[in-house]
């Protein structure tokens, strides 16, 4: 009996604190709300997520550098950006539970449920025909035809009213909807509200002469500020790209979902600058080749779907999200948008800087057009994470296993003597020793070995290499994989070569 997504997500939480994943920040004074840190395997896991995004972004291609900007920036980058006076929420408050929620996100969902009453309709009628016609069955039948006519009708309306900022129509097409309050069940709703996104401090050691600066809510600001830096010191030539990981903090005021949304996280994004004209070959290149990374994760091909903006940004003419189908449904993983020239005109405009790129092809300068690509690095850890966990039924027994892709695992293998005397312990020993230059191993040998081996299923540890008293007499050991279960005996001197086949980041890279 396969569990239900509430459920599933419950565990990931769980799971992610019994084995050192993910902890509440500040919890031994309660935590702190939309706060997480990321615990002993968390972060080994996190690292390995980023280094992947990094060799595949900026190491295999060689028109794509890397930089590291501050988190604090000038204040006018903000006023630039647009963020001092359009990065909001619009949020409404149930009067009855006193509870805030973002009105996008009740209107969103309340489609979703439409979408699944479609999908349910599409799977019921696949099960009854053996030659059955998707396409077919949702332009014909009559049930289906009309929810998709309702989804159309609200996103049509929606749209229209994020365009024109009317905030009235929002509040309007909730209550037509009769959405109720997941806590209250009332419909007792009061008008939406903007609220601004970011957080603001003071730089300065006297309170009189301070300046108010902001923390970052984007990574993507520092690369436009360098872009000319870059550029010139980097001899780069159009098309290429300025790719970052780093901090952003955002006061989402509706926070939730576990590190699906936080107040701090962490962004994984590259900017691609190109010629005016070829923005758009140069989206549908990012999107295709943004999917394709992820779908080297093998978590799952039918997890992954495009869903284009109903409201584009003010700087965007086109854009589209990467979603995943996490435990509590599809939401979005990574963005990709075609940022015109608006970012780059806009601090030329602010700054009284040229930020032109002189094209000796052309003989001309212009402002460069740009792509985005931008991946939550928490939200994809939790993507990883949940779609890893399973619960198997063995013969006698059950077992939690981490199906994480062998590349990303926090421990790329565990030592075990068989038991703790002998000499194994020693030659146990050596080898973590001899491995650990080149990779993260793990040594045990506590509890029996079957107990070690629930352990390291638990937490993702792809090989598990046994020391046992034949080890002493031949050089030998048994290798036991996580997601079969089978063994193997195989000499010690072969293991570096081994572990470098099948755990080494190249070989999701040669996925690519």
């Amino acid at each position: 009996m396969s569990q239900k997504p509430e459920d599933i997500f419950k565990n990931v939480i769980s799971h992610s604190k019994e084995y050192g994943f993910i902890f509440q920040s500040s919890e031994i004074y309660d935590g702190l709300s939309a706060v997480y840190d990321y615990g002993q395997l968390g972060a080994e896991l996190k690292k390995n997520i980023r280094d992947y995004w990094w060799k595949a972004m900026v190491q295999m291609h060689e028109n794509i550098v890397g930089i590291d900007a501050a988190i604090f920036m000038h204040p006018t980058t903000w006023k630039a950006s647009g963020h001092v006076d359009a990065f909001n929420d619009p949020l409404i408050d149930n009067k009855d539970s006193k509870k805030r929620y973002r009105a996008d996100v009740l209107i969103e969902e309340h489609v979703a449920k439409l979408e699944d009453k479609i999908n349910k309709e599409v799977e019921k009628a696949a099960k009854k025909f053996e030659n059955f016609d998707a396409a077919l069955f949702k332009s014909t039948n009559g049930r289906v035809k009309e929810y998709q006519e309702k989804i159309d009708a609200i996103n049509a309306r929606f749209k229209t009213a994020l365009n024109e900022n009317n905030l009235q129509e929002v509040k309007q097409i909730i209550v037509d909807l009769e959405i109720v309050c997941p806590i209250s069940g009332s419909r007792n709703w009061t008008d939406v509200r903007q609220f601004n996104l970011m957080f603001s401090t003071s730089i300065g050691s006297v309170s009189d002469e301070s300046n108010t600066i902001y923390l970052r809510p984007e990574t993507a600001q520092g690369i436009f500020v360098n872009y000319l830096n870059v550029q010139k010191t980097g001899r780069m030539k159009l098309p290429f790209g300025i790719a970052q990981t780093g901090k952003a903090f955002r006061n989402e005021i509706v926070a939730r979902q576990f590190i699906f949304r936080m107040r701090e996280f962490e962004q994984m994004e590259m900017q691609f600058f190109v010629k005016p004209g070829t923005e758009m070959q140069w989206y549908e290149h990012w999107k295709q080749t943004r999917l394709k990374w992820h779908l080297s994760l093998n978590l799952g091909a039918q997890k992954y779907r495009f869903h284009d903006h109903l409201k584009l940004a003010h700087y965007a003419n086109a854009a589209c999200d990467i979603e995943f189908e996490f435990p509590f449904g599809f939401k979005e993983l990574e963005g990709i948008h075609s940022r015109t020239d608006f970012d780059l005109k806009q601090h030329e405009q602010f700054s009284g800087k040229k930020l032109q790129y002189f094209d000796s092809e052309l003989n001309q300068s212009y402002v460069p057009y740009v792509v985005e690509t931008s991946v939550g690095l928490d939200r994809l850890f939790l993507a990883v994470l949940s779609s890893a966990l399973k619960e198997e039924q063995l013969e006698n027994d059950t077992r939690t296993v981490l199906q994480l892709p062998a590349a990303i695992a926090p421990y790329k293998a565990a030592i075990f003597p068989l038991i703790k005397k002998d000499g194994l312990p020693e030659l146990a020993e050596k080898i973590m020793q001899n491995l650990k230059f080149d990779f993260n191993v793990a040594y045990d040998e506590k509890d029996t070995v079957g107990k070690r081996y629930r352990r390291q299923d638990a937490i993702g540890t792809p090989f598990c290499i046994t020391v046992d008293h034949q080890s002493l007499e031949d050089q030998t050991v048994t290798i036991r994989y996580r997601d079969s279960m089978q063994q193997e005996r195989m000499p010690i001197a072969n293991l570096s070569v081994f572990l470098a086949e099948n755990v080494g980041i190249k070989t999701l890279l040669q996925t690519l």
